[in-house]
């Protein structure tokens, strides 16, 4: 059997809704343990990756936008254009940080609420921030 991955994508995303997986990722600084994703509101790398790793559709899972795109590039991932939903969307930086989520209609994104610190639907202008780019993969056209 070969797995639909577009549909698994969509009921991932869907299922995640809410949930606090994604909040804390720890590492040592300084021999101190400390949650670099600050309880879910530097998340929504973490949650694109995972995602993502969990399809096969990239090698690792993330903690910034940065490495999570250069994993999907080496991995079948292209800029388009006219995205649909399942495609990634990369929004341009603000208080230091980009933000990257799920494509989900014209008006709607799926990714980590940073004020929420969960996985949430919100506008595809999220938090005003301008879109730089849409990504997609065969897998899930």
């Amino acid at each position: 059997m070969i797995q639909d991955k577009k549909k698994t994508l969509i009921k991932l995303l869907k299922n995640s809704i809410g949930t606090n997986f994604f909040k804390n990722n720890y590492f040592f600084d300084s021999g101190k343990s400390k949650d670099i994703l600050k309880n879910g509101r530097l998340s929504c790398a973490f949650y694109v990756s995972t995602i993502l790793k969990i399809l096969n559709l990239i090698k690792d899972i993330h903690l910034t936008v940065n490495s999570t795109i250069k994993d999907m590039e080496k991995n079948g991932w292209y800029k388009v254009k006219n995205p649909k939903r399942g495609s990634i969307v990369v929004w341009e930086k603000k208080e230091g940080h980009y933000h990257i989520g799920f494509y989900w209609n014209k008006k709607l994104a799926v990714s980590n609420n940073s004020s929420k610190k969960v996985p949430t639907f919100h506008p595809l202008n999220f938090k005003n921030r301008k879109i730089l780019f849409f990504y997609s993969h065969k897998d899930i056209e």
